[in-house]
């Protein structure tokens, strides 16, 4: 079985595309996904697949959850391998004081334009940093994420692909609840 980590896009954010966890977790069940475990309120979905096509999973729970609650949203998912790999390679994992909850991953949905790239990272927003490594945007907000500099909007239609950020703490307690799932295997 693979352990597979989903991220909704744009879900529980105020009063907009509201969605229950319990009724999001029901949804991956009936999409024959096993043990699905939810983490916060923002559509983290952890979860276990015998099925093949892995790269097929995102369209298919997209629309699962269009069909169900009547909301599109994007779905990014990563292997929990893949995940182990994001947590490895963090570009401020020797710097000392780095506050975890200022520390931002984007998953993006494909790999980010090549042209676009280079242009993201020329892009002067000091103090914020900004990192890109495979299909993952690494940004450190030292001054918090409420008046940041650097205008993530703007970044993904430079970068040509959608994506989806979670604060380090975030990424590192859905790895911790990947192991757990792979454990059972």
């Amino acid at each position: 079985m693979t352990v597979m980590i989903s991220m909704l896009r744009g879900v529980n954010l105020g009063s907009h595309n509201r969605v229950s966890m319990d009724a999001l977790k029901a949804l991956f069940g009936s999409l024959g996904l096993r043990d699905a475990q939810t983490y916060v309120q923002s559509g983290n979905v952890i979860f276990r697949t015998d099925l093949g096509e892995l790269d097929r999973l995102p369209r298919r729970i997209e629309r699962g959850i269009e069909q169900s609650f009547g909301i599109r949203t994007d779905v990014i998912v990563r292997t929990a391998s893949e995940l182990r790999d994001v947590v490895a390679r963090n570009p401020f994992a020797a710097r000392r004081g780095i506050d975890p909850s200022r520390f931002l991953v984007t998953f993006l949905a494909g790999d980010p334009d090549p042209q676009g790239r280079e242009k993201v990272l020329q892009i002067k927003a000091d103090p914020e940093e900004l990192h890109i490594d495979g299909r993952e945007v690494y940004i450190y907000f030292p001054n918090g994420l409420a008046r940041p500099k650097l205008s993530w909007s703007a970044v993904a239609k430079t970068l040509r692909t959608a994506g989806t950020g979670r604060n380090w703490n975030t990424v590192t307690k859905m790895l911790q609840i990947a192991d757990r799932l792979e454990s059972l295997s």
